[in-house]
């Protein structure tokens, strides 16, 4: 499309289903009759390399980073109050993977706040953890190259505004009870949700090294 964003070779990129990731080249292939343009991008997190349609990069939620002042907005949402979250983990979850999805960086704040939370009342399962520990990493590392921090740095600052209402005390964790906590009655290793998106994998190819 005409109004999405193009990149440049060397330029850092977020790709929320992989994380931040490099432009290391501009290439073209081609598809029967026709002549695409793939960005090749290089995730250091993961060792991976992945082609990716050019026209395809928008709808798959790749975007650039975001500025220093949407990154401190990002860490203040850290710390807000928000509305309380479903006690089902299924709902939790699905409701989670569709924002890391749209991949916004206040998305992926909200992600983690209220998986950090709710993980303060009850242990979370373990496909929700993964999704928290992916939301997490995805987070630390966008905002660490906005402000030019290192992840260290970002994790110490994230662990200052989320604590502080992971400590006020059971008044304050009543919220997040909406009714009787059903987690236990579901098997953790349900593999009836997945994070990544299957459709996903038809729009890139892994280059093996």
């Amino acid at each position: 499309m005409s109004d999405s964003p193009t990149y440049e070779i060397n330029q850092k990129i977020v790709y929320p289903s992989q994380g931040v990731g490099k432009i290391i080249d501009i290439t073209e292939k081609k598809f029967k009759d026709n002549v695409l343009k793939y960005y090749i991008i290089y995730f250091e997190v993961s060792d991976m390399t992945v082609m990716i349609p050019v026209e395809k990069a928008a709808e798959l939620g790749i975007r650039p980073i975001v500025s220093k002042e949407e990154a401190l907005k990002a860490i203040e949402l850290l710390g807000e109050q928000y509305e309380p979250i479903p006690s089902d983990w299924k709902l939790r979850y699905q409701m989670n993977l569709e924002l890391l999805k749209k991949g916004t960086v206040s998305d992926i704040a909200s992600i983690v706040r209220s998986l950090y939370h709710r993980s303060k009342i009850k242990e979370l399962p373990i496909l929700e953890r993964k999704l928290y520990d992916s939301a997490k990493k995805l987070l630390e590392d966008e905002i660490s190259f906005a402000l030019d921090k290192s992840a260290k740095e970002i994790s110490n600052l994230f662990h200052s505004k989320l604590e502080p209402l992971g400590e006020e005390g059971d008044s304050k964790r009543s919220i997040f009870r909406m009714d009787d906590d059903d987690d236990d009655d579901l098997m953790e290793d349900d593999e009836d949700v997945a994070i990544e998106d299957e459709d996903d994998e038809d729009e890139e190819m892994d280059m093996e090294d």
